[in-house]
């Protein structure tokens, strides 16, 4: 009898209107750089200005950085389902109106129809939400995804391993949403405890 084929290592990355499209695109390029991850890309109209706007990029750039690409429009897509089996969904960076939309299951395009898909099937997805200062409502949505098994993942820059640049914050931060499906060998450098404080605790803040 014949083995069944192993099912690929698939993550779907959506890229939506928020400012921040770079993580979006470095996650696609750390993935393709990697190997060994298909990727299914999508990018709604709002995210299609914001990458225009902040990188100058053209379709056919971010396109080739990805193994499948949907047009949000098609609900009909393979992704569309839970039978098509993928580690789970980035969106990166994720608009308050696609959280809202996840928030309350709409699935009233793709990209929140296959965010529905990974929350239903108990799979991961991590959702960069960029907007500041939250109103109540941006929290109680984000409460609700966290509840239905969601990570929120706000792109907050860290300084402890004291980047140069900001491709050295992006880095750190895409590295940090990889490793949180499990894909391979850790990216993020571990936090290996701070030198010289051994001692010095008087119990403040």
């Amino acid at each position: 009898m014949t083995a069944p084929a192993a099912v690929p290592r698939r993550l779907i990355v959506a890229i939506t209107g928020a400012t921040g499209a770079i993580y979006g695109v470095r996650l696609l390029e750390t993935l393709r750089r990697l190997g060994g991850v298909e990727t299914h890309l999508l990018i709604s109209s709002a995210g299609w200005l914001n990458i225009q706007h902040e990188l100058e990029l053209d379709k056919a750039a971010v396109h080739a950085l990805a193994d499948v690409v949907h047009n949000v429009r098609d609900v009909g897509a393979s992704i569309a389902s839970g039978s098509f089996a993928t580690d789970g969904m980035v969106v990166a960076p994720c608009s308050m109106k696609t959280l809202a939309s996840i928030a309350h299951g709409l699935s009233d395009n793709l990209i929140t129809r296959a965010a529905d898909v990974v929350l239903k099937e108990r799979r991961r997805l991590v959702l960069l939400v960029r907007e500041t200062p939250f109103n109540l409502a941006h929290l109680r949505n984000m409460t609700a995804v966290t509840e239905m098994g969601g990570v929120i993942f706000p792109p907050m820059p860290a300084f402890y391993h004291r980047p140069a640049s900001i491709d050295d914050m992006v880095d750190q931060t895409v590295a940090r949403v990889i490793d949180l499906f499990a894909l391979g060998a850790p990216l993020a450098a571990a936090w290996g405890g701070m030198r010289g404080t051994r001692g010095t605790d008087d119990g403040a803040d």
